[in-house]
């Protein structure tokens, strides 16, 4: 099988244009924009660390202006998008419901890895409640505080595992959240009527993985395509399809070149090669750790040259960088990170450790990239209600002075 080699920015471009975060709006705004968003890139990752913005508004604030995250409740009550999961917990479009069925019938057959609940009796009697009760929460199914803990099956902890097992296969979906905690429901009265609720074959999972990818990504690999997913037989069934298409000139064979991870090739759709692509603009991002562009390492890597590892796993004396360094994205390329967190109540965002760690792709634009990166750090601020950006070090640090006093501009501009 032979393998075009094509320059690496190339394909970074392209995969950036279909990630929308080449151009500006490049999936509307507001409500609209956040469906259009969640629809293109298949998947947002949901997750609870609120050093910044969670990760699921974090991914749509730097994609679609005039985001709020009521957004997303609004689209979970009208039967656009739905809780599940994707490699991770999710929203997802609802109109790809059908191909978490394979998911969902794992989990039912406690082939999963991560079964949350055995207890079948308990399961059903929670079921019961919901159907009787209508909408629950976790914490209506906490025991009476004068009753005996030893005394009764309606416990917390025990509850709370019955509701996520009957949510993973299927029995309940999530309609919304209070606060950050779910709200279940029984599946039969969520899931809108027009959703294809019939089990995919392994073949048609396959293809949808493929078709996924290269709509999100602009490129697909057996290895991104099933990534954690654990399904029995899926990598062969994505590789299949993959070469399918290659061999009926679908999708073109691409070589990484040598900045990209050895022998890691990706398939490309001849358009995407032929078409024109937008300039990379001089222009700084602040993105998720859970966004959608790096939360495959590899991909980071052979993509972007760009190793990225989220600290906050880790003990403290193993980090390099900080319990929650951020991706910085500048015109086409990562250029580093910032370890932030926003104090809120103080109004202000504070920038701990600042690491610019290629700034030879910054210099080039001069005053102008110093003035994209204190944009991308008040952006940050300001989606994070706080007007103020109180910069601590930087890296190297003959950038200080600099972006220090950017910083200070933009923050006297939007005061």
């Amino acid at each position: 099988m032979g393998a075009t080699a094509i320059p690496i920015r190339q394909l970074r471009r392209i995969s950036l244009d279909r990630q929308g975060l080449l151009r500006r709006s490049a999936f509307g705004s507001g409500l609209a924009g956040t469906r259009a968003a969640i629809e293109r890139l298949g998947y947002v990752q949901i997750d609870t660390i609120a050093v910044v913005s969670r990760a699921h508004d974090h991914v749509l604030q730097v994609r679609v202006p005039d985001y709020r995250p009521e957004h997303l409740q609004g689209l979970l009550a009208a039967g656009s998008i739905f809780e599940y999961w994707a490699h991770a917990a999710a929203y997802l479009p609802m109109r790809d419901y059908r191909f978490a069925l394979p998911r969902m019938q794992a989990m039912r057959a406690r082939q999963e890895r991560w079964v949350r609940s055995h207890d079948d009796a308990l399961m059903e009697r929670v079921l019961q409640r919901v159907r009787q009760d209508g909408p629950l929460q976790a914490r209506d199914f906490e025991a009476d505080p004068a009753a005996p803990r030893a005394g009764g099956w309606w416990q917390w902890k025990p509850a709370k595992r019955a509701l996520e097992q009957l949510f993973m296969q299927g029995d309940l979906m999530i309609v919304g959240r209070s606060g950050f905690q779910k709200i279940y429901d029984l599946t039969e009265r969520v899931l809108p009527a027009w959703v294809d609720d019939r089990l995919p074959s392994l073949q048609e999972y396959a293809a949808y993985l493929v078709r996924q990818q290269l709509d999100a990504h602009g490129f697909a690999s057996v290895r991104a395509c099933s990534y954690q997913r654990p399904t029995p037989g899926l990598k062969g069934a994505v590789a299949l399809q993959l070469e399918e298409a290659r061999r009926h000139g679908g999708l073109t064979v691409v070589a990484l070149p040598a900045d990209g991870v050895p022998g890691e090739s990706v398939y490309v759709a001849p358009e995407a090669l032929d078409g024109r692509l937008p300039a990379a603009p001089i222009h700084a991002r602040i993105l998720s750790p859970f966004d959608n562009v790096i939360i495959q390492r590899r991909s980071g890597q052979s993509l972007f040259g760009y190793d990225y590892q989220l600290e906050c796993y880790l003990p403290e004396h193993k980090r390099r960088f900080g319990y929650f360094c951020l991706p910085i994205l500048y015109r086409d390329r990562f250029i580093g990170r910032v370890d932030c967190k926003a104090h809120r109540q103080q109004r202000r965002l504070e920038i701990r450790r600042l690491f610019v760690e290629h700034p030879q792709w910054l210099l080039p634009d001069g005053e102008r990239g110093v003035t994209a990166l204190a944009t991308a750090l008040t952006v940050l601020a300001r989606a994070n209600h706080c007007p103020h950006v109180d910069l601590g070090e930087v890296h190297p640090a003959d950038w200080q002075q600099s972006l220090a006093t950017a910083c200070h501009q933009m923050e006297s501009t939007n005061s």
